[in-house]
Protein backbone atom coordinates (compact mmCIF):
# COMPACT_ATOMS: atom_id res chain seq x y z
CA UNK A 1 0.00 0.00 0.00
CA UNK A 2 1.10 3.55 -0.70
CA UNK A 3 2.62 5.55 2.15
CA UNK A 4 0.13 7.60 4.14
CA UNK A 5 1.23 10.59 6.23
CA UNK A 6 -1.48 12.32 8.18
CA UNK A 7 -1.46 14.92 10.90
CA UNK A 8 -4.64 15.14 12.98
CA UNK A 9 -4.98 18.59 14.51
CA UNK A 10 -7.45 19.20 17.35
CA UNK A 11 -8.19 22.85 18.24
CA UNK A 12 -8.70 22.89 22.00
CA UNK A 13 -9.60 25.61 24.51
CA UNK A 14 -8.68 25.17 28.17
CA UNK A 15 -10.78 27.63 30.15
CA UNK A 16 -9.97 28.30 33.82
CA UNK A 17 -12.89 29.13 36.10
CA UNK A 18 -12.42 31.30 39.19
CA UNK A 19 -10.05 29.72 41.72
CA UNK A 20 -8.89 26.92 39.43
CA UNK A 21 -5.62 28.26 37.99
CA UNK A 22 -2.71 25.97 39.05
CA UNK A 23 -0.06 27.77 41.10
CA UNK A 24 2.81 26.52 38.93
CA UNK A 25 1.49 27.97 35.64
CA UNK A 26 4.60 29.15 33.79
CA UNK A 27 3.11 32.03 31.82
CA UNK A 28 0.31 34.52 32.47
CA UNK A 29 -3.04 33.74 30.80
CA UNK A 30 -3.95 33.73 27.95
CA UNK A 31 -1.29 31.69 26.12
CA UNK A 32 -1.01 28.94 23.51
CA UNK A 33 0.67 25.57 23.74
CA UNK A 34 1.01 22.55 21.43
CA UNK A 35 1.22 18.86 22.33
CA UNK A 36 2.16 16.30 19.70
CA UNK A 37 2.01 12.53 19.80
CA UNK A 38 3.02 9.89 17.26
CA UNK A 39 0.47 7.11 16.66
CA UNK A 40 2.41 4.05 15.54
CA UNK A 41 0.77 2.12 12.70
CA UNK A 42 3.55 0.72 10.52
CA UNK A 43 6.70 1.89 8.74
CA UNK A 44 4.86 3.29 5.71
CA UNK A 45 2.00 4.94 7.58
CA UNK A 46 2.66 7.78 9.98
CA UNK A 47 -0.14 9.43 11.93
CA UNK A 48 0.62 12.34 14.26
CA UNK A 49 -1.90 13.85 16.63
CA UNK A 50 -1.42 17.52 17.48
CA UNK A 51 -3.46 19.28 20.15
CA UNK A 52 -3.35 23.07 19.68
CA UNK A 53 -4.26 24.31 23.14
CA UNK A 54 -5.39 27.81 23.98
CA UNK A 55 -5.32 28.51 27.75
CA UNK A 56 -7.52 31.38 28.96
CA UNK A 57 -9.75 32.55 31.81
CA UNK A 58 -13.54 32.35 31.78
CA UNK A 59 -15.66 35.23 30.44
CA UNK A 60 -18.42 36.68 32.62
CA UNK A 61 -21.08 34.58 30.86
CA UNK A 62 -19.07 31.38 31.25
CA UNK A 63 -18.50 32.15 34.93
CA UNK A 64 -22.26 32.55 35.41
CA UNK A 65 -22.89 29.24 33.62
CA UNK A 66 -20.35 27.45 35.84
CA UNK A 67 -22.23 28.71 38.91
CA UNK A 68 -25.10 26.30 38.03
CA UNK A 69 -26.20 23.70 40.58
CA UNK A 70 -25.37 20.58 38.56
CA UNK A 71 -22.88 19.62 35.88
CA UNK A 72 -25.75 18.89 33.45
CA UNK A 73 -27.20 22.41 33.88
CA UNK A 74 -23.72 23.94 33.49
CA UNK A 75 -23.16 21.91 30.29
CA UNK A 76 -26.47 23.13 28.81
CA UNK A 77 -25.72 26.76 29.75
CA UNK A 78 -22.15 26.61 28.35
CA UNK A 79 -23.15 25.08 25.00
CA UNK A 80 -24.25 28.35 23.28
CA UNK A 81 -21.02 30.06 24.44
CA UNK A 82 -18.50 27.59 23.02
CA UNK A 83 -16.85 26.78 19.70
CA UNK A 84 -19.11 24.18 18.04
CA UNK A 85 -16.79 23.43 15.10
CA UNK A 86 -16.62 19.71 14.40
CA UNK A 87 -13.51 18.21 15.97
CA UNK A 88 -12.86 21.06 18.40
CA UNK A 89 -12.88 20.65 22.19
CA UNK A 90 -13.47 23.01 25.12
CA UNK A 91 -12.30 22.04 28.62
CA UNK A 92 -13.66 24.02 31.55
CA UNK A 93 -11.35 23.73 34.57
CA UNK A 94 -13.16 23.93 37.92
CA UNK A 95 -11.53 24.16 41.38
CA UNK A 96 -10.49 20.90 43.07
CA UNK A 97 -13.16 21.49 45.74
CA UNK A 98 -15.98 22.25 43.26
CA UNK A 99 -19.35 20.69 44.12
CA UNK A 100 -20.39 20.76 40.43
CA UNK A 101 -18.89 17.30 39.98
CA UNK A 102 -20.11 14.41 42.17
CA UNK A 103 -17.80 12.87 44.77
CA UNK A 104 -15.04 10.75 43.23
CA UNK A 105 -15.65 12.14 39.72
CA UNK A 106 -12.84 14.26 38.25
CA UNK A 107 -14.13 14.68 34.71
CA UNK A 108 -17.66 15.26 33.40
CA UNK A 109 -18.07 14.85 29.63
CA UNK A 110 -21.11 16.70 28.30
CA UNK A 111 -23.46 16.05 25.37
CA UNK A 112 -21.68 18.47 23.06
CA UNK A 113 -17.96 19.18 22.63
CA UNK A 114 -16.96 20.20 26.14
CA UNK A 115 -15.99 18.71 29.48
CA UNK A 116 -15.67 19.90 33.06
CA UNK A 117 -12.33 18.94 34.64
CA UNK A 118 -11.11 19.28 38.23
CA UNK A 119 -7.94 21.39 38.42
CA UNK A 120 -5.84 18.68 40.12
CA UNK A 121 -3.61 21.11 42.07
CA UNK A 122 -0.61 21.24 39.73
CA UNK A 123 -0.18 21.86 36.00
CA UNK A 124 1.22 18.33 35.49
CA UNK A 125 -1.82 16.72 37.15
CA UNK A 126 -4.17 18.88 35.07
CA UNK A 127 -2.35 18.04 31.84
CA UNK A 128 -2.51 14.32 32.62
CA UNK A 129 -6.28 14.65 33.11
CA UNK A 130 -6.68 16.68 29.93
CA UNK A 131 -4.76 14.01 28.00
CA UNK A 132 -7.18 11.37 29.25
CA UNK A 133 -10.20 13.49 28.25
CA UNK A 134 -8.88 14.13 24.75
CA UNK A 135 -8.35 10.38 24.31
CA UNK A 136 -12.00 9.78 25.14
CA UNK A 137 -13.48 12.71 23.21
CA UNK A 138 -11.48 12.85 19.96
CA UNK A 139 -9.60 9.68 19.01
CA UNK A 140 -7.32 7.14 20.58
CA UNK A 141 -4.32 5.36 19.12
CA UNK A 142 -6.44 2.20 19.03
CA UNK A 143 -9.37 3.85 17.18
CA UNK A 144 -6.98 5.15 14.50
CA UNK A 145 -5.25 1.75 14.31
CA UNK A 146 -8.69 0.14 13.89
CA UNK A 147 -9.47 2.57 11.05
CA UNK A 148 -6.20 1.53 9.40
CA UNK A 149 -6.72 -2.15 10.23
CA UNK A 150 -5.70 -3.22 6.69
CA UNK A 151 -2.24 -1.74 7.29
CA UNK A 152 -1.66 -2.82 10.89
CA UNK A 153 0.12 -6.12 11.60
CA UNK A 154 -2.46 -8.60 12.95
CA UNK A 155 -0.82 -9.09 16.32
CA UNK A 156 -1.06 -5.39 17.22
CA UNK A 157 -4.82 -4.99 16.82
CA UNK A 158 -7.23 -5.20 19.72
CA UNK A 159 -10.04 -7.73 19.20
CA UNK A 160 -12.53 -4.83 19.08
CA UNK A 161 -10.82 -3.32 16.04
CA UNK A 162 -12.28 -5.93 13.70
CA UNK A 163 -15.73 -5.39 15.18
CA UNK A 164 -16.29 -1.90 13.82
CA UNK A 165 -17.94 -1.38 10.47
CA UNK A 166 -15.72 -0.33 7.59
CA UNK A 167 -16.19 3.23 6.40
CA UNK A 168 -18.75 3.42 3.60
CA UNK A 169 -20.66 6.15 1.74
CA UNK A 170 -23.92 4.47 2.79
CA UNK A 171 -25.43 1.76 4.97
CA UNK A 172 -28.67 -0.18 4.71
CA UNK A 173 -30.46 -1.12 7.91
CA UNK A 174 -32.98 -3.97 7.84
CA UNK A 175 -35.27 -4.79 10.75
CA UNK A 176 -36.69 -8.31 10.47
CA UNK A 177 -39.33 -9.97 12.62
CA UNK A 178 -38.98 -13.76 12.58
CA UNK A 179 -42.11 -15.67 13.43
CA UNK A 180 -41.30 -19.38 13.05
CA UNK A 181 -44.66 -20.52 14.43
CA UNK A 182 -47.51 -18.41 12.94
CA UNK A 183 -50.06 -21.10 13.91
CA UNK A 184 -49.38 -20.32 17.59
CA UNK A 185 -48.52 -16.60 17.46
CA UNK A 186 -49.88 -13.62 15.58
CA UNK A 187 -47.22 -10.97 16.15
CA UNK A 188 -47.81 -7.23 15.72
CA UNK A 189 -44.95 -4.76 15.83
CA UNK A 190 -45.25 -1.05 15.10
CA UNK A 191 -41.91 -0.89 13.31
CA UNK A 192 -42.70 2.29 11.39
CA UNK A 193 -43.60 4.20 14.55
CA UNK A 194 -40.56 2.80 16.37
CA UNK A 195 -38.18 3.74 13.54
CA UNK A 196 -39.55 7.30 13.46
CA UNK A 197 -39.38 7.64 17.22
CA UNK A 198 -36.11 5.90 18.13
CA UNK A 199 -34.01 5.27 15.01
CA UNK A 200 -34.61 8.42 12.94
CA UNK A 201 -33.07 10.89 15.47
CA UNK A 202 -29.90 8.76 15.57
CA UNK A 203 -29.69 8.47 11.77
CA UNK A 204 -30.34 12.21 11.35
CA UNK A 205 -27.29 12.83 13.52
CA UNK A 206 -25.27 10.21 11.59
CA UNK A 207 -26.38 11.59 8.20
CA UNK A 208 -23.15 13.60 8.16
CA UNK A 209 -21.19 10.32 8.20
CA UNK A 210 -23.11 8.43 5.49
CA UNK A 211 -26.47 7.93 3.77
CA UNK A 212 -28.79 5.49 5.51
CA UNK A 213 -31.80 3.59 4.23
CA UNK A 214 -34.11 1.62 6.51
CA UNK A 215 -36.48 -1.19 5.64
CA UNK A 216 -38.33 -3.90 7.52
CA UNK A 217 -39.82 -7.31 6.84
CA UNK A 218 -41.68 -10.14 8.57
CA UNK A 219 -40.48 -13.67 7.85
CA UNK A 220 -42.67 -16.66 8.66
CA UNK A 221 -41.41 -20.18 9.35
CA UNK A 222 -37.82 -18.88 9.61
CA UNK A 223 -36.10 -20.91 12.31
CA UNK A 224 -32.72 -20.52 14.00
CA UNK A 225 -30.08 -22.96 12.78
CA UNK A 226 -29.51 -24.40 16.26
CA UNK A 227 -31.87 -26.50 18.39
CA UNK A 228 -31.90 -25.01 21.89
CA UNK A 229 -31.14 -27.19 24.91
CA UNK A 230 -33.94 -27.83 27.44
CA UNK A 231 -33.05 -26.98 31.03
CA UNK A 232 -35.17 -28.85 33.62
CA UNK A 233 -34.37 -26.58 36.57
CA UNK A 234 -35.70 -23.41 34.99
CA UNK A 235 -38.09 -25.32 32.65
CA UNK A 236 -36.85 -23.14 29.79
CA UNK A 237 -34.76 -23.54 26.65
CA UNK A 238 -31.18 -22.25 26.44
CA UNK A 239 -28.90 -21.11 23.62
CA UNK A 240 -25.25 -21.21 24.72
CA UNK A 241 -22.65 -18.65 23.61
CA UNK A 242 -20.63 -21.14 21.51
CA UNK A 243 -23.69 -22.10 19.42
CA UNK A 244 -24.60 -18.49 18.55
CA UNK A 245 -22.38 -18.24 15.42
CA UNK A 246 -24.33 -21.16 13.90
CA UNK A 247 -27.63 -19.35 14.41
CA UNK A 248 -26.95 -16.73 11.73
CA UNK A 249 -26.23 -18.66 8.52
CA UNK A 250 -29.60 -20.40 8.01
CA UNK A 251 -31.45 -17.17 8.92
CA UNK A 252 -29.30 -15.07 6.58
CA UNK A 253 -30.30 -17.25 3.62
CA UNK A 254 -33.88 -16.06 4.21
CA UNK A 255 -33.06 -12.35 4.65
CA UNK A 256 -32.13 -11.80 1.04
CA UNK A 257 -31.30 -8.09 1.23
CA UNK A 258 -27.51 -8.03 1.14
CA UNK A 259 -27.20 -9.65 -2.31
CA UNK A 260 -28.68 -6.67 -4.14
CA UNK A 261 -27.10 -3.98 -1.99
CA UNK A 262 -24.28 -1.64 -2.98
CA UNK A 263 -23.64 -0.78 0.65
CA UNK A 264 -23.02 -2.79 3.84
CA UNK A 265 -26.27 -4.12 5.30
CA UNK A 266 -26.92 -4.11 9.06
CA UNK A 267 -29.43 -6.75 10.09
CA UNK A 268 -31.46 -6.44 13.28
CA UNK A 269 -33.58 -9.53 13.92
CA UNK A 270 -36.36 -9.91 16.45
CA UNK A 271 -37.03 -13.61 16.99
CA UNK A 272 -40.26 -14.80 18.62
CA UNK A 273 -39.48 -18.43 19.55
CA UNK A 274 -41.94 -21.14 18.54
CA UNK A 275 -44.25 -22.48 21.23
CA UNK A 276 -42.37 -25.76 21.55
CA UNK A 277 -39.13 -23.86 22.42
CA UNK A 278 -40.56 -21.19 24.75
CA UNK A 279 -39.29 -19.50 26.80
CA UNK A 280 -35.87 -19.26 25.17
CA UNK A 281 -32.89 -17.61 26.89
CA UNK A 282 -29.37 -16.80 25.69
CA UNK A 283 -26.43 -17.73 27.92
CA UNK A 284 -23.02 -16.03 27.94
CA UNK A 285 -19.66 -17.84 28.01
CA UNK A 286 -19.93 -18.42 31.78
CA UNK A 287 -23.40 -19.92 31.49
CA UNK A 288 -25.17 -16.89 33.05
CA UNK A 289 -28.32 -15.58 31.31
CA UNK A 290 -27.79 -12.47 29.12
CA UNK A 291 -29.91 -9.65 30.57
CA UNK A 292 -30.99 -8.27 27.18
CA UNK A 293 -31.61 -11.77 25.73
CA UNK A 294 -29.77 -10.56 22.63
CA UNK A 295 -26.38 -10.89 20.98
CA UNK A 296 -24.58 -9.06 18.20
CA UNK A 297 -22.31 -10.20 15.42
CA UNK A 298 -19.45 -7.86 14.36
CA UNK A 299 -20.06 -6.02 11.06
CA UNK A 300 -23.29 -7.97 10.56
CA UNK A 301 -25.92 -6.87 13.08
CA UNK A 302 -27.78 -8.32 16.03
CA UNK A 303 -30.48 -10.77 17.10
CA UNK A 304 -32.87 -10.38 20.02
CA UNK A 305 -35.06 -13.19 21.35
CA UNK A 306 -38.52 -11.96 22.37
CA UNK A 307 -40.33 -14.40 24.62
CA UNK A 308 -44.12 -14.49 24.67
CA UNK A 309 -46.00 -14.85 27.95
CA UNK A 310 -47.59 -18.28 28.18
CA UNK A 311 -51.42 -18.09 28.29
CA UNK A 312 -52.98 -18.26 31.74
CA UNK A 313 -55.33 -21.08 30.80
CA UNK A 314 -54.17 -24.06 28.71
CA UNK A 315 -57.46 -23.88 26.74
CA UNK A 316 -56.60 -20.44 25.31
CA UNK A 317 -57.36 -20.29 21.61
CA UNK A 318 -54.46 -20.23 19.17
CA UNK A 319 -52.95 -18.24 17.57
CA UNK A 320 -52.06 -15.98 20.50
CA UNK A 321 -52.01 -12.27 19.74
CA UNK A 322 -48.64 -10.69 20.62
CA UNK A 323 -48.01 -6.92 20.77
CA UNK A 324 -44.28 -6.24 20.77
CA UNK A 325 -42.98 -3.68 23.30
CA UNK A 326 -40.99 -1.61 20.78
CA UNK A 327 -39.32 0.64 23.38
CA UNK A 328 -37.59 -2.38 24.96
CA UNK A 329 -36.60 -3.81 21.57
CA UNK A 330 -35.27 -0.55 20.16
CA UNK A 331 -33.18 0.11 23.26
CA UNK A 332 -31.32 -3.15 22.54
CA UNK A 333 -31.02 -2.56 18.78
CA UNK A 334 -29.72 1.00 19.22
CA UNK A 335 -27.11 -0.24 21.72
CA UNK A 336 -26.04 -2.82 19.11
CA UNK A 337 -25.94 -0.12 16.42
CA UNK A 338 -23.56 1.93 18.60
CA UNK A 339 -21.36 -1.15 19.10
CA UNK A 340 -21.20 -1.77 15.34
CA UNK A 341 -20.03 1.82 14.81
CA UNK A 342 -17.43 1.48 17.58
CA UNK A 343 -19.14 3.89 19.97
CA UNK A 344 -19.11 1.67 23.06
CA UNK A 345 -18.52 3.48 26.35
CA UNK A 346 -16.99 0.58 28.25
CA UNK A 347 -13.34 1.65 28.23
CA UNK A 348 -13.76 4.96 30.08
CA UNK A 349 -11.66 5.59 33.24
CA UNK A 350 -13.65 5.16 36.52
CA UNK A 351 -13.39 8.82 37.58
CA UNK A 352 -15.15 9.92 34.35
CA UNK A 353 -18.86 10.68 34.19
CA UNK A 354 -20.34 10.69 30.67
CA UNK A 355 -23.63 12.45 30.06
CA UNK A 356 -26.19 10.22 28.31
CA UNK A 357 -26.81 11.46 24.77
CA UNK A 358 -30.61 11.38 25.13
CA UNK A 359 -32.87 10.59 22.19
CA UNK A 360 -30.25 11.62 19.62
CA UNK A 361 -28.43 8.38 20.37
CA UNK A 362 -24.94 9.87 20.28
CA UNK A 363 -23.21 12.95 21.65
CA UNK A 364 -21.59 15.56 19.37
CA UNK A 365 -18.09 14.41 20.37
CA UNK A 366 -19.02 10.80 19.52
CA UNK A 367 -19.96 11.96 16.03
CA UNK A 368 -16.52 13.61 15.79
CA UNK A 369 -14.96 10.32 17.00
CA UNK A 370 -16.54 8.59 13.96
CA UNK A 371 -15.52 11.36 11.57
CA UNK A 372 -11.86 11.26 12.68
CA UNK A 373 -11.67 7.49 12.19
CA UNK A 374 -13.59 7.46 8.88
CA UNK A 375 -11.54 10.32 7.42
CA UNK A 376 -8.26 8.52 8.13
CA UNK A 377 -9.71 5.25 6.80
CA UNK A 378 -10.96 6.94 3.60
CA UNK A 379 -7.54 8.49 2.94
CA UNK A 380 -5.86 5.09 3.36
CA UNK A 381 -8.49 3.36 1.19
CA UNK A 382 -8.02 5.84 -1.66
CA UNK A 383 -4.24 5.51 -1.60
CA UNK A 384 -4.59 1.69 -1.73
CA UNK A 385 -7.17 1.84 -4.56
CA UNK A 386 -5.05 4.18 -6.69
CA UNK A 387 -1.91 2.08 -6.06
CA UNK A 388 -3.78 -1.06 -7.19
CA UNK A 389 -5.03 0.79 -10.28
CA UNK A 390 -1.51 1.93 -11.16
CA UNK A 391 -0.20 -1.64 -10.77
CA UNK A 392 -2.99 -2.94 -13.04
CA UNK A 393 -2.20 -0.35 -15.72
CA UNK A 394 1.53 -1.19 -15.52
CA UNK A 395 0.80 -4.86 -16.18
CA UNK A 396 -1.30 -4.23 -19.31
CA UNK A 397 0.85 -2.48 -21.88
CA UNK A 398 -1.82 -1.86 -24.53
CA UNK A 399 -4.58 -0.57 -22.23
CA UNK A 400 -6.50 2.53 -23.33
CA UNK A 401 -7.21 5.06 -20.56
CA UNK A 402 -10.13 7.31 -21.39
CA UNK A 403 -10.08 10.99 -20.49
CA UNK A 404 -12.91 10.64 -17.97
CA UNK A 405 -11.01 7.87 -16.11
CA UNK A 406 -7.88 10.03 -16.02
CA UNK A 407 -9.86 13.01 -14.71
CA UNK A 408 -11.40 10.85 -11.93
CA UNK A 409 -7.88 9.78 -10.88
CA UNK A 410 -6.69 13.41 -10.84
CA UNK A 411 -9.78 14.39 -8.84
CA UNK A 412 -9.19 11.57 -6.32
CA UNK A 413 -5.56 12.61 -5.83
CA UNK A 414 -6.51 16.29 -5.44
CA UNK A 415 -9.29 15.41 -2.95
CA UNK A 416 -6.96 13.25 -0.84
CA UNK A 417 -4.36 16.02 -0.75
CA UNK A 418 -7.10 18.46 0.22
CA UNK A 419 -8.30 16.10 3.01
CA UNK A 420 -4.77 15.78 4.41
CA UNK A 421 -4.32 19.57 4.29
CA UNK A 422 -7.67 20.23 6.00
CA UNK A 423 -6.80 17.73 8.76
CA UNK A 424 -3.50 19.53 9.39
CA UNK A 425 -5.47 22.80 9.73
CA UNK A 426 -7.89 21.24 12.23
CA UNK A 427 -10.89 21.43 9.86
CA UNK A 428 -12.49 18.02 10.47
CA UNK A 429 -15.71 18.57 8.52
CA UNK A 430 -13.99 19.80 5.36
CA UNK A 431 -11.42 16.99 5.61
CA UNK A 432 -14.13 14.34 5.91
CA UNK A 433 -16.08 15.72 2.92
CA UNK A 434 -12.90 15.78 0.81
CA UNK A 435 -12.06 12.21 1.84
CA UNK A 436 -15.58 11.08 0.80
CA UNK A 437 -15.17 12.76 -2.62
CA UNK A 438 -11.79 11.05 -3.00
CA UNK A 439 -13.32 7.62 -2.29
CA UNK A 440 -16.10 8.24 -4.84
CA UNK A 441 -13.66 9.35 -7.56
CA UNK A 442 -11.13 6.57 -6.95
CA UNK A 443 -13.85 3.90 -7.05
CA UNK A 444 -15.34 5.35 -10.24
CA UNK A 445 -11.91 5.15 -11.85
CA UNK A 446 -11.11 1.67 -10.51
CA UNK A 447 -14.44 0.13 -11.52
CA UNK A 448 -14.71 1.86 -14.90
CA UNK A 449 -15.96 -0.72 -17.44
CA UNK A 450 -13.32 0.32 -19.99
CA UNK A 451 -10.57 -0.85 -17.62
CA UNK A 452 -11.69 -4.47 -17.44
CA UNK A 453 -8.47 -6.37 -17.98
CA UNK A 454 -10.48 -9.00 -19.90
CA UNK A 455 -10.77 -6.47 -22.75
CA UNK A 456 -7.00 -6.43 -23.28
CA UNK A 457 -5.27 -9.63 -24.41
CA UNK A 458 -1.53 -10.34 -24.25
CA UNK A 459 0.05 -10.78 -27.72
CA UNK A 460 0.51 -14.54 -27.43
CA UNK A 461 -3.21 -14.91 -26.71
CA UNK A 462 -4.03 -12.86 -29.79
CA UNK A 463 -1.91 -15.17 -31.97
CA UNK A 464 -3.55 -18.21 -30.40
CA UNK A 465 -7.00 -16.81 -31.23
CA UNK A 466 -6.36 -15.49 -34.75
CA UNK A 467 -4.03 -18.12 -36.29
CA UNK A 468 -6.71 -20.85 -36.50
CA UNK A 469 -8.97 -18.35 -38.30
CA UNK A 470 -6.43 -17.04 -40.81
CA UNK A 471 -4.39 -20.19 -41.50
CA UNK A 472 -6.90 -21.89 -43.88
CA UNK A 473 -7.12 -18.68 -45.95
CA UNK A 474 -3.37 -18.12 -45.77
CA UNK A 475 -2.36 -21.53 -47.25
CA UNK A 476 -3.65 -20.95 -50.84
CA UNK A 477 -2.34 -17.38 -50.78
CA UNK A 478 1.12 -18.52 -49.72
CA UNK A 479 1.12 -21.33 -52.36
CA UNK A 480 0.14 -18.81 -55.09
CA UNK A 481 2.92 -16.45 -53.97
CA UNK A 482 5.42 -19.30 -54.07
CA UNK A 483 4.24 -20.20 -57.61
CA UNK A 484 4.61 -16.59 -58.81
CA UNK A 485 8.13 -16.40 -57.38
CA UNK A 486 9.07 -19.68 -59.07
CA UNK A 487 7.72 -18.55 -62.46
CA UNK A 488 9.53 -15.21 -62.26
CA UNK A 489 12.84 -16.96 -61.55
CA UNK A 490 12.33 -19.35 -64.47
CA UNK A 491 11.59 -16.49 -66.78
CA UNK A 492 14.88 -14.83 -65.84
CA UNK A 493 16.86 -18.05 -66.49
CA UNK A 494 15.44 -18.65 -70.02
CA UNK A 495 17.44 -16.74 -72.65
CA UNK A 496 15.26 -14.36 -74.58
CA UNK A 497 14.96 -15.20 -78.34
CA UNK A 498 16.89 -12.86 -80.59
CA UNK A 499 15.52 -12.25 -84.05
Amino acid sequence: AAPVQVQLVVPMAVVFGPGSVPGDLLRPLPFRDVQEMEISVNLRTSVTSRYEMFYRSTTGQEEAALAAATAREADAALHPLQDTTLGSLTMYVVPETSSLLPQGINVYVGKHRSALVRAGGSLAALQARLREVTQVMSFTASSIAAALSDRVPDGQLSPDARRNLKSSLGYEITFSLLNPDPKSHTVDWDIEGAVNRYVKPVLDKLSLVANFSVDSQILYYAVLGVTPRYDKESSSFLLSAHSLPHVINPVEARLGSSAASLYPVLNFLLYVPERSHSPLYIQDKDGAPVSTNAFHSPRWGGIMVYNVEAPASPQASLPLHVDVDMARVMEVFLAQLRLLFGLSREEVPPEFLLERPGNEGLADWELDHLLWAHTVENIATVSTTLTSLAQLLDKIGNIVIKDDVASEVYRAVASVQSAVTELSLGHLHAAFQASKEAVTSSERAFFDPSLLHLLYFPDDQKFAIYIPLFLPMAVPILLSLAKIVRETRQRKKEPTKMD
